[in-house]
């Protein structure tokens, strides 16, 4: 006796839509569920996940035609192309939030109280304006800065450089009271092994 069941394969996707899929590469995971495109799910594997956004970009257009339920050739284009402006304006307001993050911590480090206070003494040094030279100009600081109320300390660290030579300068300074005020400041020129004190012991100078 014949069998009379017969294999149905997975309709070829059309040419014209087996193009590189931007709603999966951005989306992946997501754009998997909502495609019936499970393996997807692969982005949770460690390692896998790494390349699993180029894969469904290159192979998407292809399993979600044959996973899903398409009217016509339009519709799939339209859904995937909505996939597609999603994926960017997520992409985009992730970016934006990233940047509003960075951007406020560096803005902060760079007005900090603690910051301005250590480049103002350091211009004010007779000391570094021997070794750097005058004016003196002051790079981003980089380091730690903590506030509760009206106590705080912070430990930074910013380049520096005038005329003569340019160096790095490390800083601790604490806050008592809602006043800042620095405790230890050296410059390190260059080149060179030794630090310089600037300020000469603690209580060099408040904000």
């Amino acid at each position: 006796m014949t069998d009379a069941r017969v294999r149905i394969e997975p309709q070829d996707i059309p040419p014209e839509l087996d193009r590189w899929n931007w709603g999966a590469f951005l989306l992946n995971w997501i754009w998997g569920v909502g495609n019936n495109t499970y393996i997807a799910l692969l982005m949770f594997v460690p390692f896998v996940g790494l390349v699993m956004p180029f894969v469904l970009g290159a192979k998407g257009s292809r399993w979600a035609w044959r996973n899903g339920r398409w009217d016509s050739v339009e519709h799939f284009k339209r859904v995937q192309r909505l996939w597609a402006i999603w994926g960017v304006v997520i992409l985009i307001g992730f970016l934006v939030l990233f940047g509003g993050v960075f951007g406020g911590i560096f803005y902060g480090f760079k007005h900090s109280a603690a910051y301005e206070l250590g480049a103002e003494k350091l211009r004010a040094s007779s000391v570094a304006a021997n070794v750097l030279g005058t004016p003196i100009t002051t790079g981003f600081p980089f380091g730690n800065i903590s506030v509760n109320g009206g106590s705080g300390n912070a430990v930074l660290n910013f380049s520096a450089s005038g005329p003569k030579a340019s160096g790095r300068v490390f800083l601790e300074a604490i806050k008592r009271d809602g006043v800042w005020s620095i405790r230890k400041m050296m410059l390190k020129p260059d080149g060179s092994n030794h630090g310089i004190d600037i300020v000469g012991g603690a209580g060099g100078g408040t904000v």
